[in-house]
Protein backbone atom coordinates (compact mmCIF):
# COMPACT_ATOMS: atom_id res chain seq x y z
CA UNK A 1 0.00 0.00 0.00
CA UNK A 2 1.39 3.23 -1.17
CA UNK A 3 -0.80 5.47 0.51
CA UNK A 4 1.95 6.49 3.37
CA UNK A 5 4.37 7.39 1.20
CA UNK A 6 2.19 11.16 0.50
CA UNK A 7 3.43 11.70 4.27
CA UNK A 8 6.77 9.51 4.32
CA UNK A 9 8.68 10.77 1.51
CA UNK A 10 8.39 14.30 2.19
CA UNK A 11 9.14 13.75 5.45
CA UNK A 12 12.44 11.30 4.65
CA UNK A 13 13.38 14.56 2.22
CA UNK A 14 13.57 16.73 4.84
CA UNK A 15 15.27 15.40 7.20
CA UNK A 16 18.12 14.02 4.77
CA UNK A 17 17.86 17.55 2.89
CA UNK A 18 18.16 18.82 6.54
CA UNK A 19 21.75 16.33 6.97
CA UNK A 20 22.99 16.83 3.47
CA UNK A 21 21.99 19.61 2.26
CA UNK A 22 23.86 22.08 3.53
CA UNK A 23 27.05 20.32 2.83
CA UNK A 24 26.55 19.77 -1.07
CA UNK A 25 25.42 22.44 -3.12
CA UNK A 26 22.87 20.93 -5.62
CA UNK A 27 21.33 18.12 -3.50
CA UNK A 28 18.62 20.48 -2.12
CA UNK A 29 17.06 21.45 -5.44
CA UNK A 30 17.93 17.73 -7.10
CA UNK A 31 16.75 15.87 -4.50
CA UNK A 32 13.60 17.33 -3.15
CA UNK A 33 12.38 18.12 -6.77
CA UNK A 34 13.14 14.50 -7.57
CA UNK A 35 10.81 13.08 -3.98
CA UNK A 36 8.26 15.88 -5.66
CA UNK A 37 7.82 14.60 -9.11
CA UNK A 38 7.94 10.81 -7.21
CA UNK A 39 4.83 12.02 -5.40
CA UNK A 40 3.24 13.70 -7.99
CA UNK A 41 3.61 10.34 -9.98
CA UNK A 42 2.00 8.53 -7.05
CA UNK A 43 -1.25 11.25 -6.92
CA UNK A 44 -1.89 10.30 -10.65
CA UNK A 45 -1.78 6.47 -9.74
CA UNK A 46 -4.22 6.51 -7.05
CA UNK A 47 -6.79 9.10 -9.67
CA UNK A 48 -6.69 5.70 -11.90
CA UNK A 49 -6.56 3.58 -9.26
CA UNK A 50 -10.11 5.35 -7.84
CA UNK A 51 -11.70 5.92 -10.96
CA UNK A 52 -11.19 2.28 -12.54
CA UNK A 53 -12.55 0.97 -8.90
CA UNK A 54 -15.84 2.21 -9.65
CA UNK A 55 -14.87 5.10 -6.87
CA UNK A 56 -14.23 2.92 -4.02
CA UNK A 57 -12.27 3.85 -1.09
CA UNK A 58 -9.06 2.52 0.66
CA UNK A 59 -8.21 2.21 4.13
CA UNK A 60 -4.38 1.97 5.30
CA UNK A 61 -4.85 1.09 9.06
CA UNK A 62 -1.15 1.94 10.89
CA UNK A 63 0.05 -0.81 12.92
CA UNK A 64 -2.65 -3.53 11.80
CA UNK A 65 -4.73 -1.88 14.09
CA UNK A 66 -8.17 -2.01 13.20
CA UNK A 67 -11.13 1.01 12.73
CA UNK A 68 -11.76 2.54 14.80
CA UNK A 69 -8.88 1.44 17.42
CA UNK A 70 -6.06 2.47 15.46
CA UNK A 71 -4.80 5.32 13.00
CA UNK A 72 -6.21 5.07 10.02
CA UNK A 73 -5.07 6.87 6.00
CA UNK A 74 -8.03 6.98 3.98
CA UNK A 75 -7.92 7.82 0.30
CA UNK A 76 -11.42 8.59 -1.73
CA UNK A 77 -12.47 10.79 -4.19
CA UNK A 78 -11.99 14.02 -2.40
CA UNK A 79 -8.73 13.05 -0.47
CA UNK A 80 -7.09 11.91 -3.92
CA UNK A 81 -8.34 15.22 -5.63
CA UNK A 82 -6.51 17.64 -3.23
CA UNK A 83 -3.55 15.08 -3.07
CA UNK A 84 -3.48 15.64 -6.83
CA UNK A 85 -3.79 19.40 -6.83
CA UNK A 86 -1.60 19.97 -3.45
CA UNK A 87 1.43 17.83 -5.40
CA UNK A 88 0.59 19.27 -8.62
CA UNK A 89 1.28 22.99 -7.64
CA UNK A 90 4.21 22.19 -5.03
CA UNK A 91 5.86 20.27 -7.83
CA UNK A 92 5.70 23.58 -9.85
CA UNK A 93 6.79 25.85 -7.13
CA UNK A 94 9.67 23.37 -6.35
CA UNK A 95 10.82 24.02 -9.66
CA UNK A 96 10.58 27.64 -9.70
CA UNK A 97 12.29 27.93 -6.44
CA UNK A 98 15.54 26.29 -7.86
CA UNK A 99 16.58 29.21 -9.90
CA UNK A 100 14.79 31.99 -7.12
CA UNK A 101 15.99 31.28 -3.70
CA UNK A 102 19.04 31.72 -5.23
CA UNK A 103 18.84 35.20 -3.54
CA UNK A 104 18.54 33.69 -0.24
CA UNK A 105 21.23 31.91 2.17
CA UNK A 106 20.68 28.53 3.52
CA UNK A 107 19.11 26.65 0.63
CA UNK A 108 18.94 23.50 2.26
CA UNK A 109 16.67 25.36 5.16
CA UNK A 110 13.90 26.61 2.45
CA UNK A 111 13.74 23.26 1.10
CA UNK A 112 13.03 21.32 4.47
CA UNK A 113 10.52 23.59 5.54
CA UNK A 114 8.64 23.34 2.66
CA UNK A 115 8.55 19.83 2.56
CA UNK A 116 7.86 19.75 5.92
CA UNK A 117 4.51 21.97 5.24
CA UNK A 118 4.13 19.70 2.04
CA UNK A 119 4.09 16.34 4.86
CA UNK A 120 1.71 18.47 6.65
CA UNK A 121 -0.78 18.87 3.78
CA UNK A 122 -0.83 15.90 2.64
CA UNK A 123 -1.51 14.44 5.96
CA UNK A 124 -4.66 16.60 6.35
CA UNK A 125 -5.63 15.23 3.30
CA UNK A 126 -5.78 11.64 3.87
CA UNK A 127 -5.73 11.31 7.80
CA UNK A 128 -8.90 9.42 8.78
CA UNK A 129 -9.12 10.56 12.38
CA UNK A 130 -9.58 14.14 13.85
CA UNK A 131 -6.79 14.00 16.39
CA UNK A 132 -4.03 13.13 13.16
CA UNK A 133 -5.59 15.75 11.06
CA UNK A 134 -4.73 18.81 14.32
CA UNK A 135 -1.05 16.81 14.51
CA UNK A 136 -0.35 17.17 10.67
CA UNK A 137 -2.65 20.74 10.44
CA UNK A 138 0.38 22.02 13.06
CA UNK A 139 3.31 20.67 11.17
CA UNK A 140 1.99 21.95 8.14
CA UNK A 141 1.41 25.22 9.52
CA UNK A 142 4.47 25.63 12.08
CA UNK A 143 6.51 25.08 8.50
CA UNK A 144 4.66 28.09 7.18
CA UNK A 145 5.28 30.27 9.43
CA UNK A 146 9.38 29.72 9.34
CA UNK A 147 8.86 30.48 5.56
CA UNK A 148 7.15 33.51 5.39
CA UNK A 149 10.07 34.98 8.10
CA UNK A 150 12.59 33.06 6.01
CA UNK A 151 13.93 36.61 4.52
CA UNK A 152 14.58 37.55 8.18
CA UNK A 153 13.68 40.79 7.51
CA UNK A 154 11.97 43.06 9.55
CA UNK A 155 8.55 42.85 7.27
CA UNK A 156 9.17 39.02 7.21
CA UNK A 157 9.62 38.83 10.61
CA UNK A 158 6.34 40.92 11.56
CA UNK A 159 4.36 39.33 9.19
CA UNK A 160 5.53 35.81 10.51
CA UNK A 161 4.61 36.87 13.92
CA UNK A 162 0.98 38.36 12.91
CA UNK A 163 0.39 34.83 11.14
CA UNK A 164 0.96 33.09 14.25
CA UNK A 165 -1.09 35.10 16.78
CA UNK A 166 -4.13 34.49 14.51
CA UNK A 167 -2.99 31.27 13.14
CA UNK A 168 -2.52 29.87 17.64
CA UNK A 169 -6.06 31.22 18.14
CA UNK A 170 -7.82 29.13 15.07
CA UNK A 171 -5.66 25.61 16.02
CA UNK A 172 -6.58 27.14 20.06
CA UNK A 173 -10.29 27.15 18.73
CA UNK A 174 -10.01 23.83 16.34
CA UNK A 175 -8.12 21.73 19.52
CA UNK A 176 -11.14 22.82 21.53
CA UNK A 177 -13.29 21.21 19.19
CA UNK A 178 -11.85 17.65 18.96
CA UNK A 179 -11.95 18.06 22.85
CA UNK A 180 -15.52 18.42 23.28
CA UNK A 181 -16.40 16.19 20.15
CA UNK A 182 -14.31 13.39 21.94
CA UNK A 183 -16.22 13.93 24.71
CA UNK A 184 -19.48 13.63 23.04
CA UNK A 185 -18.49 11.00 21.02
CA UNK A 186 -15.32 8.64 22.97
CA UNK A 187 -13.90 8.72 19.52
CA UNK A 188 -11.67 10.10 17.20
CA UNK A 189 -12.49 8.53 14.09
CA UNK A 190 -14.27 10.57 11.55
CA UNK A 191 -16.15 7.71 10.50
CA UNK A 192 -16.87 6.61 13.77
CA UNK A 193 -17.65 10.25 15.01
CA UNK A 194 -20.10 10.31 11.90
CA UNK A 195 -22.22 7.10 13.04
CA UNK A 196 -22.47 8.49 16.30
CA UNK A 197 -23.53 12.19 15.43
CA UNK A 198 -26.16 10.74 13.00
CA UNK A 199 -28.26 9.45 15.69
CA UNK A 200 -27.74 12.12 18.29
CA UNK A 201 -30.93 13.75 19.00
CA UNK A 202 -28.72 16.95 21.01
CA UNK A 203 -28.79 18.96 18.04
CA UNK A 204 -27.77 21.99 19.97
CA UNK A 205 -24.19 20.28 21.12
CA UNK A 206 -23.00 19.35 17.78
CA UNK A 207 -23.97 22.66 15.76
CA UNK A 208 -22.00 24.24 18.55
CA UNK A 209 -18.71 22.15 17.91
CA UNK A 210 -19.47 23.08 14.61
CA UNK A 211 -19.45 26.53 14.76
CA UNK A 212 -16.48 25.83 16.66
CA UNK A 213 -14.47 24.24 14.46
CA UNK A 214 -15.90 26.52 11.59
CA UNK A 215 -14.31 29.72 13.09
CA UNK A 216 -11.23 27.72 13.31
CA UNK A 217 -10.86 26.83 9.82
CA UNK A 218 -12.12 30.60 8.46
CA UNK A 219 -8.91 31.89 9.90
CA UNK A 220 -7.18 29.23 8.06
CA UNK A 221 -8.90 30.33 4.81
CA UNK A 222 -8.46 34.22 5.54
CA UNK A 223 -12.23 34.35 5.06
CA UNK A 224 -13.62 38.22 6.02
CA UNK A 225 -13.41 39.21 9.19
CA UNK A 226 -10.41 36.99 10.01
CA UNK A 227 -8.39 38.10 6.54
CA UNK A 228 -5.80 40.54 8.23
CA UNK A 229 -3.14 37.86 8.44
CA UNK A 230 -3.03 37.22 4.91
CA UNK A 231 -2.03 40.58 3.06
CA UNK A 232 0.88 40.67 5.49
CA UNK A 233 2.04 37.19 4.75
CA UNK A 234 1.87 36.97 1.25
CA UNK A 235 4.12 40.42 0.37
CA UNK A 236 6.26 39.56 2.94
CA UNK A 237 6.97 35.91 1.76
CA UNK A 238 9.31 34.22 -0.79
CA UNK A 239 7.06 34.26 -3.96
CA UNK A 240 7.05 30.64 -4.01
CA UNK A 241 5.81 30.10 -0.84
CA UNK A 242 3.51 32.57 -1.19
CA UNK A 243 2.19 30.77 -4.42
CA UNK A 244 1.91 27.51 -1.67
CA UNK A 245 0.17 29.68 0.86
CA UNK A 246 -2.62 31.12 -1.44
CA UNK A 247 -2.88 27.92 -3.87
CA UNK A 248 -3.23 25.40 -1.67
CA UNK A 249 -2.65 25.94 1.84
CA UNK A 250 -5.34 27.87 2.58
CA UNK A 251 -7.46 25.42 1.09
CA UNK A 252 -6.36 22.52 2.16
CA UNK A 253 -6.39 23.59 6.11
CA UNK A 254 -9.65 25.56 5.32
CA UNK A 255 -11.74 24.76 2.59
CA UNK A 256 -11.26 21.08 2.48
CA UNK A 257 -11.35 20.25 6.75
CA UNK A 258 -14.66 22.34 6.12
CA UNK A 259 -16.08 20.24 2.84
CA UNK A 260 -14.71 16.95 5.13
CA UNK A 261 -16.39 17.36 8.35
CA UNK A 262 -19.42 19.60 7.39
CA UNK A 263 -20.40 17.11 5.02
CA UNK A 264 -18.89 13.38 5.73
CA UNK A 265 -18.86 13.42 9.47
CA UNK A 266 -21.08 16.21 10.63
CA UNK A 267 -24.80 15.93 9.78
CA UNK A 268 -25.89 18.82 7.42
CA UNK A 269 -26.80 21.62 9.61
CA UNK A 270 -28.14 24.55 6.73
CA UNK A 271 -27.66 27.46 9.42
CA UNK A 272 -24.03 26.56 9.59
CA UNK A 273 -23.77 26.12 6.10
CA UNK A 274 -25.61 29.28 5.18
CA UNK A 275 -23.26 31.27 7.40
CA UNK A 276 -20.75 29.87 4.81
CA UNK A 277 -22.35 30.97 2.27
CA UNK A 278 -22.61 34.40 3.30
CA UNK A 279 -19.02 34.67 4.60
CA UNK A 280 -17.70 33.67 1.50
CA UNK A 281 -20.26 36.70 -0.38
CA UNK A 282 -18.68 38.83 2.61
CA UNK A 283 -15.31 38.10 1.24
CA UNK A 284 -15.75 38.10 -2.62
CA UNK A 285 -16.82 41.44 -2.07
CA UNK A 286 -14.22 43.10 0.57
CA UNK A 287 -11.60 41.44 -0.90
CA UNK A 288 -12.04 42.37 -4.38
CA UNK A 289 -12.69 46.30 -3.47
CA UNK A 290 -9.52 46.05 -1.19
CA UNK A 291 -7.72 45.29 -4.36
CA UNK A 292 -8.44 47.48 -6.41
CA UNK A 293 -6.16 50.49 -4.32
CA UNK A 294 -3.26 48.13 -4.28
CA UNK A 295 -0.54 49.15 -6.21
CA UNK A 296 2.03 46.68 -4.35
CA UNK A 297 1.61 43.53 -6.85
CA UNK A 298 1.85 40.81 -4.43
CA UNK A 299 -0.73 42.72 -2.21
CA UNK A 300 -2.82 43.00 -4.23
CA UNK A 301 -2.75 39.00 -5.18
CA UNK A 302 -3.33 38.40 -2.06
CA UNK A 303 -6.88 40.28 -1.22
CA UNK A 304 -7.92 38.76 -4.70
CA UNK A 305 -7.17 35.02 -2.68
CA UNK A 306 -9.15 36.95 -0.15
CA UNK A 307 -12.00 37.23 -2.68
CA UNK A 308 -11.66 33.84 -4.77
CA UNK A 309 -11.31 31.51 -1.72
CA UNK A 310 -14.71 33.44 -1.09
CA UNK A 311 -16.50 32.42 -4.46
CA UNK A 312 -15.55 28.61 -2.86
CA UNK A 313 -17.09 29.10 -0.09
CA UNK A 314 -19.81 30.42 -1.80
CA UNK A 315 -20.38 27.19 -3.74
CA UNK A 316 -20.04 24.94 -1.08
CA UNK A 317 -22.04 26.93 1.39
CA UNK A 318 -24.83 26.45 -1.14
CA UNK A 319 -24.76 22.49 -0.32
CA UNK A 320 -26.50 21.90 -3.69
CA UNK A 321 -24.77 19.41 -6.12
CA UNK A 322 -24.31 22.49 -8.77
CA UNK A 323 -23.08 24.64 -5.93
CA UNK A 324 -20.26 21.92 -4.39
CA UNK A 325 -19.31 21.28 -8.36
CA UNK A 326 -18.44 24.65 -8.57
CA UNK A 327 -16.65 25.66 -5.65
CA UNK A 328 -14.60 22.10 -5.69
CA UNK A 329 -13.91 23.24 -9.22
CA UNK A 330 -12.83 26.40 -8.55
CA UNK A 331 -10.75 25.49 -5.53
CA UNK A 332 -8.75 23.24 -8.49
CA UNK A 333 -8.64 26.84 -10.97
CA UNK A 334 -8.03 29.26 -8.40
CA UNK A 335 -4.58 27.03 -7.26
CA UNK A 336 -3.64 27.52 -10.65
CA UNK A 337 -4.20 30.55 -11.80
CA UNK A 338 -3.44 32.31 -7.96
CA UNK A 339 -0.21 29.84 -8.21
CA UNK A 340 0.85 31.66 -11.48
CA UNK A 341 0.22 35.30 -10.81
CA UNK A 342 2.45 34.72 -7.47
CA UNK A 343 5.03 33.39 -9.50
CA UNK A 344 5.18 36.06 -12.35
CA UNK A 345 5.09 38.45 -9.27
CA UNK A 346 8.16 36.79 -8.12
CA UNK A 347 9.88 37.03 -11.13
CA UNK A 348 9.46 40.92 -11.56
CA UNK A 349 10.53 41.40 -8.41
CA UNK A 350 13.48 39.03 -8.63
CA UNK A 351 14.53 41.38 -12.07
CA UNK A 352 13.29 44.46 -10.76
CA UNK A 353 13.66 44.34 -7.09
CA UNK A 354 10.48 46.20 -6.12
CA UNK A 355 6.47 45.13 -6.36
CA UNK A 356 5.18 48.60 -7.14
CA UNK A 357 3.09 48.29 -10.04
CA UNK A 358 4.54 51.45 -11.31
CA UNK A 359 8.13 51.21 -11.16
CA UNK A 360 7.93 48.22 -13.92
CA UNK A 361 8.23 49.55 -17.73
CA UNK A 362 8.84 47.41 -20.43
CA UNK A 363 8.65 43.92 -19.14
CA UNK A 364 6.73 42.98 -22.53
CA UNK A 365 9.78 43.63 -24.45
CA UNK A 366 12.46 42.26 -21.64
CA UNK A 367 10.28 39.81 -19.89
CA UNK A 368 8.06 38.23 -22.48
CA UNK A 369 7.60 34.14 -21.01
CA UNK A 370 6.42 35.85 -17.76
CA UNK A 371 4.04 38.87 -19.26
CA UNK A 372 2.49 35.92 -21.45
CA UNK A 373 2.01 33.82 -18.13
CA UNK A 374 0.80 36.96 -16.46
CA UNK A 375 -1.95 38.03 -19.00
CA UNK A 376 -3.39 34.24 -18.59
CA UNK A 377 -3.49 34.09 -15.51
CA UNK A 378 -5.19 37.34 -15.41
CA UNK A 379 -7.43 36.33 -17.78
CA UNK A 380 -7.96 32.85 -15.65
CA UNK A 381 -8.72 34.85 -12.00
CA UNK A 382 -10.93 37.04 -14.32
CA UNK A 383 -13.43 34.54 -15.43
CA UNK A 384 -12.48 35.66 -19.44
CA UNK A 385 -13.80 32.48 -21.49
CA UNK A 386 -12.21 30.26 -22.42
CA UNK A 387 -9.99 29.94 -19.42
CA UNK A 388 -10.93 27.70 -16.34
CA UNK A 389 -11.83 30.23 -13.99
CA UNK A 390 -14.87 31.71 -16.07
CA UNK A 391 -16.10 27.45 -15.91
CA UNK A 392 -15.81 27.25 -12.43
CA UNK A 393 -17.60 30.87 -11.58
CA UNK A 394 -20.15 30.32 -14.47
CA UNK A 395 -20.85 27.25 -12.70
CA UNK A 396 -21.39 28.99 -8.80
CA UNK A 397 -23.67 31.62 -10.72
CA UNK A 398 -26.24 28.86 -12.01
CA UNK A 399 -26.08 27.17 -9.11
CA UNK A 400 -27.16 30.16 -7.04
CA UNK A 401 -29.84 30.99 -9.51
CA UNK A 402 -30.73 27.42 -9.25
CA UNK A 403 -31.55 28.19 -5.34
CA UNK A 404 -33.48 30.89 -6.80
CA UNK A 405 -30.74 33.45 -4.74
CA UNK A 406 -30.38 36.25 -8.04
CA UNK A 407 -28.80 38.68 -5.43
CA UNK A 408 -25.81 36.15 -5.19
CA UNK A 409 -25.61 35.63 -8.45
CA UNK A 410 -25.71 39.10 -8.90
CA UNK A 411 -22.99 40.00 -6.76
CA UNK A 412 -21.04 36.95 -7.90
CA UNK A 413 -20.98 38.63 -11.62
CA UNK A 414 -20.05 41.88 -10.15
CA UNK A 415 -17.13 40.64 -8.37
CA UNK A 416 -15.85 39.16 -11.44
CA UNK A 417 -16.47 42.13 -13.47
CA UNK A 418 -14.58 44.31 -10.73
CA UNK A 419 -11.78 41.79 -10.64
CA UNK A 420 -11.23 42.00 -14.55
CA UNK A 421 -10.82 46.34 -13.48
CA UNK A 422 -8.23 45.08 -11.22
CA UNK A 423 -6.17 43.34 -13.85
CA UNK A 424 -6.42 45.38 -16.62
CA UNK A 425 -4.94 48.15 -14.01
CA UNK A 426 -1.85 45.38 -13.41
CA UNK A 427 -1.31 44.58 -17.10
CA UNK A 428 -1.21 48.11 -18.32
CA UNK A 429 1.01 49.78 -15.54
CA UNK A 430 3.13 46.42 -14.42
CA UNK A 431 3.56 44.97 -18.21
CA UNK A 432 2.51 47.26 -21.00
CA UNK A 433 3.98 50.46 -19.84
CA UNK A 434 6.43 51.83 -22.15
CA UNK A 435 9.71 53.82 -21.08
CA UNK A 436 12.26 55.47 -23.41
CA UNK A 437 16.04 55.58 -21.89
CA UNK A 438 18.11 58.80 -21.99
CA UNK A 439 21.43 56.48 -21.23
CA UNK A 440 20.34 53.33 -23.29
CA UNK A 441 18.46 50.40 -21.70
CA UNK A 442 18.94 48.70 -18.63
CA UNK A 443 20.55 45.38 -18.60
CA UNK A 444 17.66 43.41 -17.87
CA UNK A 445 16.30 39.91 -19.11
CA UNK A 446 13.61 37.09 -18.65
CA UNK A 447 14.00 35.45 -16.04
CA UNK A 448 15.91 31.97 -15.93
CA UNK A 449 14.90 28.90 -17.29
CA UNK A 450 13.37 26.97 -14.08
CA UNK A 451 11.09 30.07 -13.28
CA UNK A 452 10.02 30.48 -17.24
CA UNK A 453 9.29 26.58 -16.80
CA UNK A 454 6.64 26.81 -13.70
CA UNK A 455 5.37 29.79 -15.08
CA UNK A 456 4.29 28.48 -18.71
CA UNK A 457 3.65 25.07 -17.51
CA UNK A 458 0.92 26.69 -15.35
CA UNK A 459 -0.27 29.10 -18.02
CA UNK A 460 -0.57 26.04 -20.18
CA UNK A 461 -2.38 24.37 -17.52
CA UNK A 462 -5.05 27.17 -16.70
CA UNK A 463 -5.53 27.22 -20.74
CA UNK A 464 -5.97 23.25 -20.45
CA UNK A 465 -7.86 23.14 -18.08
CA UNK A 466 -10.76 25.25 -19.22
CA UNK A 467 -11.17 23.82 -22.62
CA UNK A 468 -10.59 20.12 -22.17
CA UNK A 469 -11.17 19.56 -18.42
CA UNK A 470 -14.94 21.84 -18.33
CA UNK A 471 -16.53 19.08 -21.06
CA UNK A 472 -15.59 16.33 -18.61
CA UNK A 473 -16.15 18.01 -15.46
CA UNK A 474 -19.27 16.20 -14.91
CA UNK A 475 -17.35 12.79 -15.46
CA UNK A 476 -14.37 13.53 -13.47
CA UNK A 477 -15.82 15.60 -10.66
CA UNK A 478 -19.43 15.04 -9.94
CA UNK A 479 -19.65 11.51 -10.75
CA UNK A 480 -16.77 10.82 -8.15
CA UNK A 481 -15.61 13.73 -5.48
CA UNK A 482 -19.50 15.44 -5.36
CA UNK A 483 -21.61 12.60 -5.57
CA UNK A 484 -19.08 11.00 -2.85
CA UNK A 485 -20.08 14.36 -0.45
CA UNK A 486 -23.27 14.69 -0.91
CA UNK A 487 -24.42 11.38 -0.91
CA UNK A 488 -21.59 10.61 2.32
CA UNK A 489 -20.38 7.72 1.12
CA UNK A 490 -17.38 8.39 3.36
CA UNK A 491 -19.05 6.21 6.42
CA UNK A 492 -20.99 3.80 4.45
CA UNK A 493 -18.04 2.75 2.69
CA UNK A 494 -15.71 2.80 5.98
CA UNK A 495 -18.06 1.06 8.37
CA UNK A 496 -19.29 -1.29 5.91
Amino acid sequence: MTLPLFVVLPLFAAFINTMVGRFLKLFSEVFVNLINFVVLILCIIWIYKINTLNNNIFVYEVGGWKIPYGVALVADPVSVFMLFTVNLVAFLVGIYSVSYIEKYTEKWGFYSLFELMLAGMNGVIISGDIFNIFVFLEIATIASYGLVAFGTQKEELEASFKYMVLGSISTGLILLGIVLIYAYTSTLNLADIASILILSEDKLIIRVIMFIFMIGFVIKAAIVPFHWWLPDAHPSAPAPISAMLSGVLIKTLGVYLIVRLFFNVFPIDEKILKMICYLGTLSMVVGVILALYQWDYKRLLAYHSISQVGYIFLGIGLATPMGILGGIFHLFNHSLFKSLLFLTSGALEYNFGTRNLKEYHNVNRIMPITTFSATIGSFSIAGIPPFNGFWSKLIIIIACLEKRDILLALIAALVSVLTLASFLKVLKYAFYTEQKYNTGPKLLKEVPFFMQFSMLTLAILCFVSGIILYPNIKHIVFDGVIKFITENLYIKFILK
